[in-house]
């Protein structure tokens, strides 16, 4: 395959300017301003196009096994595909909890008949108890990328340090969910003028926070490569500065949706812009947005979190938290992001492929000779709907939503898996 005409931004590379791409066997072997076709080779002019590596995605829930009415393997991964994503790093909070290495080598062997490539996360907790640790070393060896109680926080301090050292002697990372539960009466609202507008006692950033804080100097501590996933809080930001600047290898998730929305989002919106953490105020987007800008969050992940339309349509206080979200990641990312001059292009698409990449040891993330020929190709000022979704779920606010950088293409291991 010939990938012509096309404007490549790779930012592990830093590159930036118009580039051929020739592929064979799922390998990328030859990267040229100029490069002719060889007989019976297929051709795809991407002129007026953007060719990035394929992205990355280090936490989304496909509910496989045990809640697959919500989603399974094969339909997340063509909601990841549709999303312009080639890789992304399930959590493992299914039923059961991938706490053996039964449970992770059936996932792994099934993710194999998939276009995409699909890694697996196993808990840190037996069961997601918080209580006994699982065998770190036997799970690693049987493939897990990374270890985390994701959905539950880690309450006991020593245990979360126990953990933390077992995961930096394997170095491996390890991602954690923040909240105190003691502070929290509804969780995925934000305790806030909005909901003492709806009549209802929400979540606290103090809950993020505490544990943040907690788990900052844990990570300063252990050496561990520690991630404090989906942030949401601009104190909780400011934290994690800290950390890095006194030399925690700590990492941070932000999503598009804490990004662009705010709690107001709940007035229009109801249980579609229910998530947790929830949605918070306007200065703690802005503040998202600063981290993104400066560096202390490295990584964007869409905490994709699908529901089935009748768990939605349950009370705000009784519905479950969490919204879909690799099929508009990208979109938001340049819509709320680059358009209004936050990040460039390259910048957003470093916290999308090759920081995630890194962190987690994975072969893409990068568009080199002999790198995996992992693509998504878009048009990043071609406006597009967001309309029918690829997962089984549907529950997002940005239904109807116009945003920026349509996908045209995503190509996995040299194949096309989606064609927009």
């Amino acid at each position: 395959m010939l990938l012509k005409n096309g404007h490549l931004i790779d930012p592990a590379a830093k590159i930036n300017e118009p580039m051929d791409i020739r592929v064979e066997n799922g390998t990328i072997i030859e990267l040229e301003k100029e490069l002719s076709a060889k007989n019976n080779e297929e051709v795809l002019n991407l002129s007026g196009l953007t060719v990035a590596p394929g992205l990355i995605d280090t936490h989304v829930h496909f509910r496989d096994p045990g809640l697959t009415y919500k989603e399974d393997i094969h339909t997340g991964s063509l909601a990841a595909a549709k999303g312009g994503f080639t890789s992304v790093i399930c959590m493992a909070n299914t039923k059961p909890a991938v706490d053996s290495v039964d449970t992770l080598k059936d996932i792994l062997n099934r993710a194999k008949g998939e276009k995409i490539h699909i890694y697996q996360t196993a808990s840190v907790s037996y069961g997601l108890g918080g209580k006994e640790m699982n065998d770190f070393s036997n799970l690693a060896n049987a493939g897990a990328c990374g270890f985390t109680d994701d959905g539950i926080p880690l309450l006991d301090a020593t245990f979360c340090y126990e953990a933390m050292c077992k995961a930096a002697e394997l170095h491996m990372p390890i991602s954690l969910h923040e909240e105190d539960k003691a502070f929290i009466t509804n969780n995925g609202i934000n305790a806030g003028e909005t909901s003492a507008r709806l009549g209802v006692v929400g979540s606290p950033a103090i809950a993020e926070e505490v544990m943040v804080a907690r788990d900052c100097m844990l990570a300063l501590q252990s050496g561990a490569a520690v991630v404090i996933q989906h942030i949401s809080s601009g104190n909780s930001v400011e934290l994690v500065r800290t950390a890095k600047k006194l030399g925690a290898d700590i990492h941070a998730e932000a999503t598009p949706h804490h990004f662009t929305l705010t709690e107001e989002a709940l007035l229009e919106h109801g249980t579609l812009a229910k998530m947790n953490p929830p949605l918070r105020t306007e200065k703690d987007r802005q503040e998202i947005i600063q981290g993104l800008k400066d560096g202390t969050i490295d990584l964007i992940a869409t905490d994709h979190a699908p529901h089935s339309v009748e768990e939605k349509a349950k009370p705000l206080t009784e519905a479950p938290s969490g919204i879909t979200g690799l099929e508009t990641s990208l979109g938001l990312g340049i819509t709320s992001l680059v358009k209004p001059g936050y990040l460039t292009l390259m910048e957003l698409l470093e916290k999308m492929t090759c920081n995630p990449a890194t962190l987690y040891h994975l072969p893409g993330g990068s568009i080199k000779i002999h790198a995996p020929a992992d693509f998504v190709i878009f048009a990043p000022n071609e406006k597009w709907t967001v309309t029918d979704f690829a997962s089984k779920a549907s529950n997002s606010p940005f239904k109807g939503t116009e945003l920026y950088g349509k996908i045209h293409y995503t190509i996995c291991d040299g194949k096309v898996v989606y064609r927009g």
